[in-house]
């Protein structure tokens, strides 16, 4: 039997498991396996599981519970949005369930040298999958302009403009605490304040940089194409920018966008609805919240696939 890893529970663990529904000897997958939090669960239901993660710090961790599921864990080290190509390529043509959690895990939050956190010092990377250009790559040669859209459009951080204009003038930066540091200074910090001045600028950069909304949005299309008819998908996110496009993708997919709007071209009013029984979103309770304070801003949302074949994707733009 495969049993929970008390070192780490995922932000609604148990509300994620219900809303799969799983059923002993399906076929699940979790999207982002980080610590295995999801994957455990599932496999503890009787699911077989197929796991994704880019970053491979969590694919070489993961060996001791590969050997532990034996057949019933397959680790796939790609992105999800290419859990559709991943899976035809490993014979699975459909699946009963996948679970997404969106953003930077835990594991990667709390290792400095990863330099997604400014807690503790590390060098700027943020790079979930450890290759391409590093988050200091980005800082150091973006102009001012394109540092401050990043900002302000990923991070709503209002002062976007103020802190590019600080980060140009103090490079080249190289570590997290000083990237801290400058934002700090340019917006302002004072005692007893609830969250960290740098809080947006480095979730902006990093969802940047890993290009984090464009992954969100493939991976739900590629969600759409595999999952059977009455397969349910369950994905928790962290930010306003993610959720609006879980929302929308969910809301236009079930055929919940209201008749007449501007914004639904006619093709998309005649299409049927591959998507059904949304669920009205959830969000953690006053025990997750104490036992997980990066849980507040997390919402789970769930739907059941319908047996219409999945929409043709035509353009971006599921944000807006």
């Amino acid at each position: 039997m495969i049993a929970p890893d008390p070192r780490h529970v995922p932000v609604l663990r148990d509300e994620v498991i219900a809303g799969l529904a799983i059923a002993a000897g399906e076929t699940h997958v979790d999207a982002t396996f980080g610590a295995g939090g999801y994957t455990r669960a599932m496999l503890a239901a009787g699911a077989r599981v197929i796991a994704f993660d880019r970053d491979p710090d969590a694919v070489a961790e993961a060996a001791p519970l590969v050997a532990e599921a034996g057949d019933r864990l397959t680790l796939v080290p790609e992105r999800f949005s290419r859990l559709d190509g991943a899976l035809a390529e490993r014979g699975v043509d459909g699946v009963d369930g996948i679970a997404f959690d969106i953003g930077v895990s835990s594991m990667q939050l709390d290792r400095a040298e990863r330099g997604f956190s400014f807690q503790a010092d590390g060098p700027l990377d943020m790079r979930m999958g450890q290759e391409g250009p590093t988050a200091a790559d980005f800082l150091n040669t973006a102009d001012e302009g394109e540092i401050a859209d990043v900002i302000f459009q990923l991070g709503e951080e209002p002062k976007a403009r103020r802190i590019a204009r600080a980060i140009v003038a103090a490079r080249p930066l190289s570590r997290t605490a000083e990237l801290a540091a400058v934002v700090r200074k340019a917006i302002g910090m004072r005692p007893g304040d609830k969250k960290d001045p740098a809080t947006k600028t480095f979730q902006a950069i990093r969802i940047h940089l890993n290009a984090e909304l464009d992954e969100l949005e493939d991976g739900l299309a590629a969600a759409e194409r595999v999952l059977k008819p009455g397969g349910r998908i369950a994905v928790v996110t962290f930010h306003s920018s993610e959720d609006r496009i879980v929302k929308r993708f969910l809301r236009t997919r079930s055929g919940a966008t209201p008749a007449g709007s501007r914004h639904r071209p006619a093709t998309e009013a005649a299409r049927v609805p591959s998507f059904e029984d949304v669920a009205k979103p959830v969000r953690p309770g006053e025990a997750e919240l104490a036992r997980n304070p990066r849980s507040r801003s997390a919402t789970l949302r769930v739907a059941r696939r319908s047996a219409a074949p999945a929409w043709p994707v035509v353009s971006k733009g599921l944000s807006s």
